[in-house]
């Protein structure tokens, strides 16, 4: 079990429930935010000092009848829960688990040459924390004018998303991209805990107020189905369907279906290595 990241997300999600919302009366006013830690332990069917352990990292190895039950007490969707079941997992299955390492930052000629055969479809190739690895002419051209390769990105997606100025201009639904982000670098966190570049980019992010709260409420989001809505600075709205195989691969490669409803493909491919 990965003990502190585990702790904090049973800490966060039961802060960010309300009584009403499992069935329990409101009552006075508290002194802090969320179910207790008593009204969790008893709707998951075990002691507060069991979950205290758990909370404290104490105690590193619940049974799957205790997660499950854990996980329906604090009203969590099927992406979390999943999330939930892997961090669980977390340390007592590294010995059995090959080690993450350092992320691939270099780019296969087959996986260029697959975004290049999907040419004039954009296509771009994403690194394990969502830094921009690989692009096709088509993507640079649909992309440079929302501003993703400023220095301000810094050759990340989601740095782009909560940093640069034009992102929350650009994407209409921009909190489905601030989502999008989230969820895919904490699932490239649990997947890939040796990796010493995540403290980096979460570091960085840090700094915005936006994505420290997600951060912190460990909330998740599925979102391998998606439409962003972009308001292009030269095409004007469009809309670009998204759709991915595994958001915590090593290297992912992405293509942007634009308005679907005026082009022939039949819909957004991810191939992933």
């Amino acid at each position: 079990m990965s003990r502190s990241e585990f702790a904090e997300f049973l800490i966060a999600r039961r802060a960010q429930l309300q009584p009403e919302d499992v069935g329990l009366p409101a009552g006075r006013r508290r002194r802090t935010p969320g179910l207790r830690r008593e009204e969790v332990a008893a709707l998951a069917g075990v002691s507060a000092d069991y979950l205290a352990r758990l909370e404290q990292g104490r105690d590193t190895n619940p049974s799957t009848a205790v997660l499950a039950a854990l996980a329906e007490a604090l009203r969590l969707n099927e992406i979390e829960k999943h999330h939930f079941g892997k961090l669980a997992l977390g340390l007592e299955q590294k010995a059995t688990c090959p080690a993450s390492g350092q992320a691939r930052e270099q780019v296969s000629e087959t996986i260029q040459a697959v975004i290049d055969a999907l040419q004039p479809t954009p296509a771009l190739v994403l690194g394990r924390w969502l830094n921009l690895l690989a692009g096709n002419p088509s993507f640079r051209a649909f992309a440079e004018p929302l501003g993703m390769f400023d220095a301000e990105a810094h050759g990340n997606f989601a740095i782009y998303v909560f940093a640069h100025p034009a992102a929350q201009e650009s994407f209409l639904n921009w909190s489905d991209a601030a989502d999008m982000a989230v969820t895919s670098l904490r699932a490239a966190a649990t997947r890939f805990p040796d990796d010493p570049s995540v403290e980096a980019v979460v570091t960085t992010l840090n700094r915005y107020p936006e994505f420290e709260r997600r951060w912190r409420e460990h909330r998740l989001t599925d979102f391998r189905s998606l439409v962003l809505k972009i308001q292009h600075p030269a095409r004007g709205a469009v809309e670009v369907e998204v759709e991915t195989l595994d958001p915590a691969a090593d290297q992912t490669v992405m293509v942007w279906l634009v308005d679907r409803r005026q082009a022939r493909t039949p819909g957004l491919r991810l191939v992933n290595e």
